[in-house]
């Protein structure tokens, strides 16, 4: 169940930009894999935000707006989506959409390729509880699917770039570069936390994946839950962050393993920096941890012919 879309374009631009280490390689990918230019990631991320997205927004801004239709509602939704938590109903309230004209944005985006689903795995609280009467938080929740798109470069076109429509229009870019400084490692969570199920499915090919990916409800989210066909649990989270992770952030996971009722197989944690040395020493069959580096395994297998079309033909 490796989103297959996602790897094939992270090796591609691999191959295409060859970076100097795997932290480099998700760092600029997250902003531009998709586009299918080259990027010399020899320079600062804001730097080539100015010469290759800036300097030729029109054309950039043509594209968005053919595969869009220029259509606002279309616009704002992915605008939602690029910067909220990608749950469809609190998309739809951040756009000021509505089920009709949201739910038609939402499946002409999907249609189009630009999004791709991601469906709660999360039970219905009146089925579990069909005796009892539920809390009147637990009764109003609404189970809601959440949303990826498809290429890292449009979300960050939405996240960044459309917000500052007006003012880079005149020639200011203050604003957006104060925001991509601000916001930076969050954004480029979201992608670490795509790829990291990417490289834990990938360890696990041997075994048949049954399900994947995130998972979220009224009171607990985790980044990874994957099961395999031999009842085998492996819960993840992903830090992108510039400090280690320590023992601490394994004992909230167990928490919400507690509170979902789930053993784990596995815990599995994936760092942008790295991790402390006492949760080093607890690696284990029981722990696994994966750091920047260890992603270049998804490049290793691969060759530089697989390179495939990107966003920008």
């Amino acid at each position: 169940m490796t989103n297959s879309k996602l790897l094939h374009q992270f090796r591609s631009f691999y191959f295409r930009n060859y970076p100097d280490d795997m932290e480099i390689q998700i760092d600029y990918f997250s902003v531009f894999g998709g586009l299918g230019w080259d990027v010399d990631t020899s320079k600062p991320i804001a730097e080539l935000v100015q010469t290759l997205i800036l300097e030729n927004f029109d054309t950039l801004n043509e594209k968005i707006e053919k595969l869009t239709l220029n259509e606002p509602i279309n616009k704002r939704l992915l605008q939602a989506l690029a910067i909220g938590d990608r749950r469809i109903f609190s998309a739809f309230n951040r756009a000021g959409l509505n089920n009709g004209n949201g739910g038609g944005a939402l499946n002409f985006l999907q249609d189009s390729g630009l999004i791709q689903m991601e469906y709660s795995r999360e039970s219905d609280n009146r089925d579990r509880n069909s005796n009892t009467k539920l809390k009147r938080r637990d009764a109003r929740h609404r189970i809601s699917h959440k949303v990826l798109f498809t290429h890292p470069f449009v979300r960050f076109w939405f996240y960044f770039i459309a917000p500052q429509i007006k003012n880079i229009q005149k020639g200011e870019y203050s604003k957006l570069f104060e925001n991509f400084e601000n916001h930076q490692n969050s954004y480029t969570s979201l992608v670490f936390e795509e790829l990291s199920e990417v490289l834990l499915n990938y360890n696990l090919r041997e075994a048949q994946i049954i399900s994947s990916g995130s998972y979220w409800d009224a009171n607990i989210e985790i980044d990874i839950l994957t099961i395999t066909d031999d009842d085998s649990i492996y819960v993840g989270e992903c830090k992108w962050k510039n400090h280690n992770i320590n023992k601490k952030e394994l004992h909230k996971l167990h928490e919400k393993c507690e509170k979902l009722g789930i053993e784990p197989t596995q815990i599995v944690f994936f760092s942008k920096r790295g991790f402390s040395n006492e949760l080093m020493q607890m690696r284990g069959v029981d722990l696994a941890l994966y750091g920047s580096e260890d992603f270049e395994a998804l490049v290793k297998s691969s060759s530089k012919e697989q390179l495939i079309e990107n966003f920008i033909n």
